[in-house]
């Protein structure tokens, strides 16, 4: 009888070796993670609008010039309140639009901790997730040229600036956006095409 060299793999052990699943998350953990998410999109839709606040009520007018594509140098005196308001309404816009994204995202999370994963909701959701951060992201790129003008209003007539910027945080969140719209559209094709199968059967 010839021995098989050890670390050889044949017959019915090579077979079981290969077919091996994968590990995969059960679907309990898929729901208590979700449950986690429930709870973080909640802190994200409460502190994020304070947070807004605070920032443009208690940075520095060269932290805010910077927040507008501009220099330090570039805001001649201090900014008037009336400014800071202004400024901070005009990049809440986008912020509203990430939240209302965040929104889609807890309502599709807790579908998740419910069991309920692949539904034509939970996908309609992902995909209201994404659109919302799309236009986010490029609200993001207009309100920061507007609070450009608004940060430098007061200042004499020709010194007055218009700052327009891109920023890799806008590119990635435009590609994070696509992402996510993307593996929700492959994910509503699937779930069409087994709905399909199904109606063969």
């Amino acid at each position: 009888m010839k021995r098989q060299p050890k670390g050889v793999a044949t017959g019915e052990n090579a077979m079981t070796s290969n077919t091996r699943p994968h590990t995969v998350p059960s679907l309990q953990s898929v729901r208590r993670i979700s449950r986690w998410m429930v709870a973080a999109c909640w802190l994200i839709l409460l502190l994020l609008p304070l947070a807004l606040v605070g920032y443009w009520a208690t940075a520095s007018d060269a932290v805010l010039a910077g927040h507008a594509n501009l220099s330090a140098s570039a805001i001649q005196g201090p900014l008037l309140p009336w400014q800071r308001l202004a400024a901070g309404a005009v990049m809440a816009v986008p912020l509203v639009l990430l939240l209302m994204g965040v929104w889609q995202a807890r309502r599709c999370f807790e579908m998740f901790a419910q069991g309920q994963v692949f539904t034509a909701q939970a996908t309609h959701l992902l995909r209201r997730f994404a659109g919302w951060v799309a236009w986010a992201a490029l609200a993001a790129l207009l309100a920061s040229s507007v609070t450009s003008v608004l940060l430098t209003l007061h200042h004499p007539s020709g010194m007055r600036q218009l700052a327009i910027g891109v920023g890799s945080n806008h590119v990635f969140t435009l590609f994070f956006a696509g992402l996510v719209w993307l593996m929700a559209a492959v994910i509503g094709q699937g779930q069409a095409m087994a709905e399909e199968n199904e109606g063969f059967v």
